[in-house]
């Protein structure tokens, strides 16, 4: 039986985040988790980490698909936070974002890891930025250094 399987450790491999601005008193904390995460966990060194910033959850795919028909970027990290409120905009933003990214993973055949948290409270969402909940954004990064590997395992088969 033949296992694939892929480790965190990426050294010399790209990786870009995009990042929404709304919601950034959560969001800074995963931009946080996802840097620490890519340094310590997966030993990418700055120079290979681009940052970008875009207004909210609903603008990510479109950044991240001009981020990846560069061919720069071994994965894409999104990082945002969509809190209920009360009215139905919730439900648009949050499907439309995790939508369009995914359309973005498989049409440019790159890991796009899902670091937007979608919460019904602010608490919650507190909670899933580093606090007893862990760090979204940690977890996003996590899933992109093993999927940049899985993916090149699976290249490499024989």
């Amino acid at each position: 039986m033949n296992i694939i399987e892929g480790n965190v450790r990426a050294t010399g491999k790209k990786f870009a985040l995009v990042v929404s601005r709304f919601n950034s008193f959560v969001v800074e904390s995963l931009v946080d988790g996802a840097l620490d995460a890519l340094e310590r966990h997966g030993e990418v060194s700055e120079q290979d980490i681009t940052l970008v910033r875009v207004p909210g959850a609903y603008e990510l795919p479109i950044a991240a698909q001009r981020l990846a028909q560069t061919n720069k970027f071994d994965a894409i990290i999104a990082l945002g936070a969509v809190i209920r409120g009360s009215t139905p905009h919730f439900d648009f933003v949050a499907g439309e974002c995790n939508k369009g990214l995914a359309q973005v993973s498989l049409q440019h055949n790159i890991p796009v890891a899902f670091g937007v948290i979608t919460t019904d409270s602010i608490e919650q969402a507190i909670e899933r930025s580093g606090t007893k909940a862990g760090n979204k954004g940690a977890e996003a990064a996590i899933t992109a250094l093993e999927m940049v590997n899985v993916l090149a395992n699976i290249k490499g088969i024989k």
